[in-house]
């Protein structure tokens, strides 16, 4: 099943959309928004469900409608929670080390996660307004998981039935802005803007068996100014699974319907594949020449964000933002 939200009021207007995102038809009677739907996501779901199927099957004939991204807001326009990790550490690790900050052999054993503003996502085709460049504007794709409700305390084995839909992230960070505000001991704030979520959330069972361990096993595209900078496979080389990123923060505290975990910026050891962030580019570029020649966002630059199928089918729809100064 594959939903979003139309681009309507503050928190959206819920929709079911079809597995090849050609068509959707609004879900306004089972729930007005996916909030809401979460909430009550037990006698929500088998509803969402048959309608789903029927838009599949072609037995609808009121109502539907063709679909376009840009007229989504993200899945969750705005969260009651929103954590993002680092599950893949070889990416910490090189991050820290342009930073000349040294890692912890902690990192290793122990989710590394700071929970981020969730009151004003991006839509995934909005704009990233920013007023300097000289912030250092990145993009890291990643991916995320949306939850229901969550005991405090759960266990890594009952943490993944907690999970009832997946979607793509663009965790806009000012990396410039990283080092002085990490180093007040108080965390990331002014350096992580708005994210922005791709136009569809889906259930597991739409990733078939691309989603085993916990993880999402497929290539993740970043295209930058229509050039791939990198598609690293995102079950490959993930640290931590998401059953035990959700298990970690749910250790001290219980996690409400609509909480929203992001994997932290898809990366592998094999370099082959490019990497999801341009910090990771310039660290290597560090390693292999001695210095950082890839730049940072500029105005005017286009970050596009997608994951296929083994078909090669979009699975989430694209996250395609333009920086713009404000």
């Amino acid at each position: 099943m594959k939903l979003a939200s139309i681009n309507q009021g503050r928190d959206g207007q819920l929709i079911v959309v079809d597995r090849l995102m050609q068509r959707y038809v609004s879900a306004q009677h089972i729930a007005p928004t996916l909030q809401s739907a979460l909430d009550d996501w037990t006698n929500c779901e088998p509803l969402l469900l048959a309608l789903y199927n029927a838009l599949q099957e072609g037995s609808l004939t009121d109502g539907v409608q063709p679909f376009a991204s840009n007229r989504c807001a993200s899945p969750l326009p705005r969260a009651f929670h929103w954590v993002d990790g680092s599950a893949y550490v070889n990416h910490v690790e090189l991050v820290r080390k342009s930073r000349k900050a040294e890692m912890p052999e902690s990192f290793w054993t122990e989710p590394l996660v700071y929970q981020g503003g969730s009151d004003t996502f991006l839509a995934p085709c909005e704009d990233i307004l920013m007023a300097d460049e000289a912030w250092g504007i990145d993009f890291e794709a990643e991916v995320a998981v949306i939850l229901d409700d969550v005991p405090m305390g759960v266990s890594v084995e009952e943490a993944e039935k907690h999970i009832k839909l997946v979607m793509l992230v663009n965790d806009v960070s000012l990396r410039n802005l990283i080092p002085n505000e990490l180093a007040k001991g108080f965390g990331f704030y002014q350096s992580k803007p708005s994210s922005a979520f791709s136009p569809a959330a889906v259930t597991i069972d739409e990733l078939r068996d691309a989603w085993h361990g916990g993880k999402l096993h497929l290539p993740l595209r970043a295209v930058l100014n229509q050039e791939t900078v990198g598609q690293p496979n995102a079950g490959v080389d993930m640290t931590f699974s998401f059953p035990q990123l959700i298990a970690h923060v749910a250790k001290t505290r219980a996690l409400g319907a609509g909480t929203i975990i992001g994997s932290g910026t898809v990366s592998n050891v094999d370099r082959s594949n490019g990497s999801c962030c341009l910090a990771e580019v310039r660290m290597l570029e560090i390693i292999n020449q001695g210095n950082a020649r890839t730049e940072f966002m500029h105005f005017g630059d286009q970050i596009m964000i997608e994951m296929l199928d083994s078909q090669g089918q979009s699975i989430f729809g694209q996250i395609n933002q333009q920086v713009r100064k404000c």
